[in-house]
């Protein structure tokens, strides 16, 4: 029962202390630094074992799962305004964001590498965010076609403004539409849906008829304690996907890659 009580303590902490940054960071962007660190604990907390091993014995728990998500709220605000301001920060020539792609490149490479993402690739980007260093790594990796989607006007802009400065605006291209209502998804290859995307059951299922047969969709989410920073998927009632594979590790989120079914009537004479 001692255990409870700590997963539960630290959960009211984390979301505590990231609605604080949060508050600060707009009155003093220096706390952004601040808020950057609390992330970066996030992660870690989420992959000690300890903390996995209490998520284990108590996450079924009616009051854990409530301040778990309400922590997942926190974060995703606090990922989604950090991105932002990273974004601005390169606007203003106060970030250098070709170095962030080198960086990231290095833990992004072997990700693609698996999904066979080459310079003949197209590329749909569910959910890329005012930052989209994913997307733009992709584009600046493997040469690829990349159609960033966001429902997040602001991070449209923003997202455009990045492409630009790093030269791959003739690669990447943007827009708020749904997938399965963009031309370009049609054409994917490769569709990655992005782990702070929510309600991913409904995407899929826009996705189903808008997409070829041998289009990989590569799904990064978080169960399970993971859950506290990503949003979550249950691999119930996929009826019209089937799992090509999985990942499982330490990273701050795990990936499933699905493949439409074909489905095969029977005619019975």
């Amino acid at each position: 029962m001692k255990e409870r009580f700590e997963l539960l303590l630290s959960l009211k902490t984390l979301e505590y202390e990231i609605n604080e940054l949060l508050i600060f960071s707009k009155e003093c962007e220096e706390c952004f630094d601040l808020l950057q660190e609390k992330l970066d604990s996030l992660h870690q907390f989420m992959t000690c074992e300890d903390n996995v091993s209490r998520w284990d014995s108590w996450g079924t728990d009616e009051l854990i799962v409530s301040h778990s998500e309400k922590v997942r709220d926190a974060s995703v605000r606090a990922a989604c305004s950090m991105e932002k301001h990273q974004s601005k920060r390169s606007c203003n020539h106060e970030l250098n964001v070709s170095e962030y792609i080198e960086t990231l490149a290095s833990t992004v490479k072997n990700e693609l590498e698996e999904f066979g993402v080459d310079g003949s690739s197209k590329v749909v980007f569910i959910g890329s965010g005012a930052f989209p260093i994913s997307a733009l790594t992709i584009a600046s990796e493997k040469g690829a076609a990349v159609c960033c989607i966001d429902i997040d006007q602001e991070a449209l802009i923003l997202g455009r403004k990045v492409a630009e400065l790093t030269g791959l605006q003739s690669a990447v291209t943007f827009t708020s539409e749904k997938a399965d209502e963009v031309p370009f998804t049609a054409e994917a290859t490769h569709i990655f849906i992005a782990s702070l995307v929510n309600n991913k059951k409904d995407v899929l299922n826009g996705l189903r008829k808008a997409v070829q047969p041998s289009a990989k969709i590569i799904l990064r989410y978080g169960n399970g304690l993971k859950s506290i920073f990503n949003y979550p998927f249950e691999r119930d009632n996929l009826n019209d996907w089937s799992v090509a594979s999985s990942e499982r590790g330490e990273g701050i989120y795990d990936t499933v890659l699905l493949k439409k079914k074909i489905h095969t009537s029977t005619i019975v004479i």
